[in-house]
């Protein structure tokens, strides 16, 4: 619509006698409504004396809505054949610089202003609105604003405002994020609307100014990333997840593709390059796109690419610092070609990138890889505020990547630790078979300190242990081998539970005191030490503070040993009691760590009734349970380390075992060293009656001379022929090296030299001197 200059004719005395479209536009009043009246009445206020005596000013019109409209006016006379004035001529002067300083304000604000009417009808533009638009003031004059502008979106939320200022009176402000007219991408709008009212109150218009707030909102957009990333980024101690949240961040915010590339090393077991020069090998792990499929890839995840010093991620790599790269230069186009070359066949090809940032992923001194965003769609390229932006997320993703990183290896540090301390082949022994599971803890908190052992002992018997160390990690492993160490070495000597659950506590209390004091209480432990003696039947067992064993009898019942719980190891000065039980051939006793049975979500009792209902099921063999009791009791995420333990009892009868009571008189030796023989005839060991008659001779010897009544012989059949003497002294003896004119001390070392191992050990009623032979032949 053209702008029309407004145009009247008065007579003499000053009354209308002509009215243009022009004037009609500029106030609103038609033609048949002002024609005969006086002109004065048209004036909201009088002239100033300079105007009316110039025959030009600015002048202030009534609108028909009863608003005020400044105009510039010029007053021409119109003269008749006599020369006298017979009239005027008044016209517009377009153009015509503003009189008022807020008229000139309006017009020269560098923030786009405008006026509608109430109906939603442009009214007055200024300059910067006029440059936006794209259009002159006197092209929009007087039409309606959803025919100015083609984004319906924007057009339907800032029309609906419009109406709202108008229909309510009170003021909104807006903010948008779309295209103008005139502006060749996407901006940021802050647009503050507010009512026009006349003298009565009445809204007659609707003002606004609109101010272009792109890097205000960028800047916010980037604050939002980064407050983002601290949450988004780094929620799982994975190396590979942690790389594709930084991806998930970017995409599409920042930019159209982003992929993250590592040094090999980051991803195994060795340690960092000194330096990075020339072509340096990256790893894929991760890549996204605002594009299903990611077409933009042209290296696979997992592949290696190795990136020429030139390209931006080896720069970026080399200088320590994000680097920019935009279409036209060298080095981007040299990557472009590079990623063409490599572009599979048959996979559509994205065009249109335009810009790209590298940039490395330094943590702690330590250079891990490189990010590479690529903008495509987004029409701005990347700048110095989008490279900072790049170094920051970068740098917290790269410092959850070294966790990550860390976390792993300690891991798998801890978890061989933790394998090569464990039985990896459960010594063979007659007295119980056994069937174990260990499962390292998945959480966050790592290996922790779980352990159990078999340990055969002397008389076919057996120890079944199951520990537990506070803490986790690498000093949790550390701490559980040096007690697994320990236990061995005092169920070696042979000592009954609760002294060796004794000698333990006082062993982790000396290694506590040695100790920093911040390191005093990750020596903590639990234990479980049970001895099992096929001949008896009886197990004996003590506890440290370790939840009680499970009991399957052979009838099918099920049910936890009622056991004295003694305190943890470290806590000291208290006792530890032992329980015997004697048990039926066939028993399956379930020893195991607390992660099997607790958990923060579980009731422990409720779980404990879940394990022994589980070991009730019927199974060919003890594997096939310890499979059934984890499948059944084990929660989904375990927070801790699991052991488990089953151990099926054996029995080893009267035809394996042979006992005599022996007169403690030196002529019964030659009496009971016969009646040994016969029971060797009498298992088919003749070949070992040789040997097995001295050792009798020997000990039972020993026995009468320096021990005290009673006195027992005790032969025992199993993998080695067990020959034990057993007497009320408690006294042990040592194993010496006679001298050539000593009349004795070559007893025990030609038994020591005939025997597989010798020892002795203590009982309750004095001691037993025990030595075993191999049956196996010799090659």
């Amino acid at each position: 619509m053209e702008h029309v200059s407004a145009a009247a004719t008065t007579d003499a005395q000053g009354i209308v006698t002509g009215w243009s479209e022009g004037a009609r536009r500029l106030t609103g009043h038609t033609a048949e409504e002002v024609v005969g009246r006086a002109a004065r009445e048209l004036l909201a206020e009088d002239p100033s004396d300079s105007a009316v005596t110039e025959l030009a000013g600015t002048v202030a019109l009534r609108h028909r809505d009863g608003s005020s409209v400044t105009v510039a006016l010029r007053a021409q006379p119109v003269l008749g054949a006599d020369g006298a004035s017979n009239g005027y001529v008044i016209t517009e002067q377009p153009g015509g610089r503003e009189p008022t300083l807020a008229g000139q304000a309006f017009e020269q604000a560098s923030v786009s202003m405008s006026v509608f009417d109430t109906e939603q009808r442009y009214l007055r533009l200024n300059d910067t609105a006029c440059r936006v638009m794209g259009v002159s003031e006197e092209t929009l004059l007087g039409r309606h604003f959803p025919e100015s502008v083609e984004h319906a979106e924007y057009s339907r939320g800032f029309h609906s405002n419009l109406r709202q200022v108008a229909a309510t009176g009170r003021p909104v402000r807006y903010e948008s994020y779309t295209a103008a007219p005139a502006l060749n991408r996407e901006h940021a709008w802050t647009t503050e609307m507010w009512p026009l009212r006349d003298a009565s109150g009445e809204v007659t218009a609707v003002a606004l100014t609109a101010l272009d707030s792109t890097e205000q909102y960028w800047a916010r957009q980037r604050l939002a990333l980064l407050n983002e990333a601290a949450a988004a980024i780094g929620t799982t101690l994975d190396v590979v997840r942690t790389a594709e949240e930084l991806v998930e961040l970017l995409v599409p915010r920042y930019a159209d593709f982003v992929s993250v590339d590592l040094l090999e090393w980051v991803l195994g077991a060795d340690e960092p390059p000194t330096a990075l020069n020339g072509e340096i090998a990256l790893c894929r792990v991760a890549h996204g796109s605002r594009t299903e499929g990611t077409p933009e890839a042209a290296v696979r995840l997992g592949e290696t690419e190795v990136y020429p010093a030139y390209l931006p991620p080896a720069r970026a790599l080399r200088l320590h610092r994000a680097v920019v790269s935009q279409a036209g230069e060298p080095a981007f186009m040299r990557w472009v070609a590079g990623r063409n070359a490599r572009e599979p066949v048959g996979r559509p090809h994205r065009e249109g990138a335009h810009s790209m940032v590298a940039v490395p992923l330094l943590a702690r001194g330590t250079t891990l890889g490189a990010a590479v965003a690529i903008r495509i769609a987004h029409p701005d390229d990347f700048g110095d505020d989008d490279a900072v932006l790049a170094e920051e997320l970068a740098s917290r993703a790269a410092v959850c990547i070294d966790n990550a990183r860390r976390f792993a290896r300690e891991r798998s540090t801890a978890l061989a630790l933790q394998h090569s301390l464990l039985p990896r082949g459960l010594p063979g022994q007659a007295a119980v078979e056994v069937a174990h599971r260990y499962l390292p803890s998945g959480s966050l908190a790592g290996i922790g300190g779980d352990w159990f052992d078999v340990i055969p002992l002397s008389g076919s018997r057996v120890a079944l242990v199951v520990g537990d160390v506070v803490g986790h990690g690498i000093p949790s492993s550390a701490t559980m081998g040096r007690l697994c160490t320990a236990v061995r070495t005092l169920a070696d000597v042979d000592l009954p539970p609760d002294e060796l659950l004794t000698h333990l506590d006082d062993l982790v209390t000396h290694l506590a005191s040695d100790d920093r004091e911040e390191e005093a209480a990750e020596l903590g432990a639990t234990c479980l030490y049970s001895v099992y003696d096929p001949v008896s039947r009886r197990l004996t067992l003590a506890s440290a503070g370790h939840p009680p064993p499970a009991l399957v009898l052979p009838d099918g019942t099920a049910s936890l040993v009622p056991l004295a719980a003694g305190p943890p190891l470290g806590v000291g000065g208290l006792p530890f009691e032992a329980t015997e039980l004697e048990l039926p051939e066939g028993a399956v006793v379930a020893l195991y760590t607390d992660g099997l049975i607790e958990d923060r979500d579980r009731d422990v009792d409720h779980a404990t009734e879940e394990l022994c209902r589980a070991l009730t099921a019927r199974t060919d063999t003890l594997d096939a349970l310890c499979d059934t009791v984890l499948k059944a009791v084990l929660p989904e995420e375990p927070g801790d380390d699991v052991a488990l333990l089953l151990a099926r009892t054996r029995a080893l009868g009267g035809d394996r075992v042979a006992t005599w009571d022996v007169t403690p008189d030196p002529a019964q030796v030659a009496a009971t060293r016969q009646a040994a023989t016969e029971q060797l005839t009498a298992w088919g060991l003749d070949e070992t009656a040789f040997v097995t008659e001295l050792v009798v001779s020997e000990l039972v010897t020993n026995a009468i001379r320096y021990g005290e009544p009673p006195i027992q012989l005790r032969l025992i059949r199993d993998q080695t022929l067990i020959c034990e003497v057993a007497d009320g002294s408690s006294t042990s003896p040592h194993l010496r090296r006679a001298h050539a004119f000593d009349e004795g001390g070559r007893g025990l070392l030609l038994v020591a030299q005939l025997t597989q191992r010798w020892g002795s050990r203590q009982t309750g009623s004095g001691k037993t001197i025990w030595a075993e032979q191999s049956l196996t032949p010799e090659l």
